[in-house]
């Protein structure tokens, strides 16, 4: 097992914004391989790459419309479901951000909470075939289960097609949809952009606290935020 360090400290690119970096306190282990400094520098760029040739999309209006076929062979249309509230949410289980909220239990609560209310939950993976993140319908269906995760489905997108779409940046990055399709918010899961697990007891949860005002018709207070995590594994 690996564990990068920069001058002690570890270093993601955020937001998919060429050059800018942030640091976090520590260095995040995880039970699968990190990306090594040269792969990570090249998927960063990639990343960037492909999503500043993406038309951004803009809470307000309505989110892109997209097919894609989960873990199961299921083929999902997102107008399909109209009518009910929809949450995306780009995931990549090898980043020590995505593994921070599922080691926690943070995510699954979440997505319990939200398939309670009749909230359809679509979890993404975006990570291109050999990058970090990637996997098969049959390894995305043992993370669900070993994690006890509990989306509504798991949209393979190896290709990036819906990503692009979407701009998706970082894992985790989230959006909330509304019942009339119209992109309600996007952005970070909370405001304590670290891989660490202690903080999620003090964050503020910005998608629960859209999909609140959401279901309750109310306009969202904190509709878009920076997302923070690892970069999207898009391939060339």
């Amino acid at each position: 097992m690996t564990c990068l360090r920069v001058s002690s400290l570890s270093k993601i690119v955020l937001a998919g914004l060429a050059g800018l970096t942030v640091t976090i306190a520590g260095c995040q282990t995880t039970s699968s391989p990190t990306t090594p400094a040269s792969e990570a520098t090249a998927d960063a760029t990639s990343s960037a790459s492909a999503i500043a040739q993406a038309t951004p999309i803009r809470v307000g209006t309505a989110a892109p419309d997209f097919t894609g076929i989960d873990s199961n062979g299921t083929s999902h249309k997102l107008s399909d479901f109209r009518g009910k509230t929809v949450v995306l949410e780009w995931t990549n289980h090898q980043c020590p951000y995505t593994v921070k909220h599922y080691e926690s239990g943070n995510m699954q609560a979440l997505q319990k909470e939200a398939t309670g209310k009749d909230v359809v939950w679509l979890s993404i993976v975006s990570s291109a075939s050999g990058l970090q993140g990637y996997v098969t319908p049959e390894q995305a269906n043992e993370l669900t289960t070993s994690r006890k995760a509990s989306p509504t489905a798991v949209i393979l997108d190896s290709e990036g097609k819906i990503g692009k779409l979407y701009t998706a940046r970082t894992t985790p990055h989230m959006f909330v949809i509304d019942a009339n399709g119209v992109l309600q918010y996007m952005g970070a899961i909370d405001d304590k952009p670290t891989a660490n697990q202690e903080d999620i007891a003090g964050a503020q949860n910005y998608v629960q606290s859209a999909l609140t005002q959401v279901i309750a018709g109310q306009p969202v207070a904190t509709a878009s935020t920076q997302p923070y995590g690892c970069t999207v594994k898009y391939g060339s």
